[in-house]
């Protein structure tokens, strides 16, 4: 058995879903900007992540649900999760995003287990306020580790990918270190850097 874990956002969906929900609720202008600050690690991901959440307070919880239900995919993604399952990995999503989004995606892409984060709702709408797995930097990497013990997959057997800052902390953990479409600062820690937005040019690496 082998393991594989990428980053959801900008990796295997074609954007940030926080981005998506904004947009859906007319606040792109405000989160797009502290996004970018964040990704580029201007700006600390816990902060980043509750500034952003916060303003979505008070957005529709139907609204959130339609716009995770219609997330676009890098195109290749449904490809290389069935090339990697017939190569006997084990395929895990690590997203400082949220849940909402990252379940639908297990659905379209049919990936094994993600970790992420929740919009806390109450009443049908967003409070403003999340919770999770995923809410700090170092969250990826030291939940890399939990899931190579619990499956006795040793760092020679991981592949992790990502785009961002908070994708950084996993390399340490794994043979193969892909960024794909990352920001500068994730390159400079990759063994493996692939810009063509096409998830099919990772096969080649598996």
């Amino acid at each position: 058995m082998r393991l594989a874990v990428f980053d959801f956002d900008s990796t295997l969906m074609d954007g940030e879903t926080i981005d998506l929900l904004a947009k859906a609720y007319g606040k792109e202008e405000e989160v797009s900007k502290i996004t970018k600050e964040a990704m580029n690690g201007e700006l600390d991901f816990y902060q980043s992540l509750k500034r952003r959440v916060e303003t979505l307070a008070g957005m529709p919880l139907p609204l959130v649900e339609e716009t995770c239900n219609n997330l676009p995919y890098f195109p290749g993604a449904e490809e290389l999760m069935l090339a990697l399952k017939a190569k006997n990995y084990k395929v895990v999503v690590f997203s400082g995003g949220f849940d909402e989004g990252v379940s639908a995606g297990k659905k379209v892409l049919g990936y094994d287990m993600h970790f992420s984060n929740t919009l806390h709702h109450k009443n049908g709408v967003l409070t403003g306020e999340v919770g999770g797995e995923m809410m700090f930097s170092y969250s990826k990497g030291r939940m890399l580790k939990k899931v190579q013990n619990l499956l006795s997959i040793g760092e020679e057997d991981t592949i992790v990918m990502g785009d961002g800052a908070n994708d950084i902390s996993m390399f340490p953990y794994a043979k193969k270190t892909i960024s794909f479409c990352g920001k500068d600062i994730v390159k400079k820690f990759a063994n493996i850097i692939v810009d063509k937005k096409d998830l099919r040019e990772i096969i080649a690496y598996i």
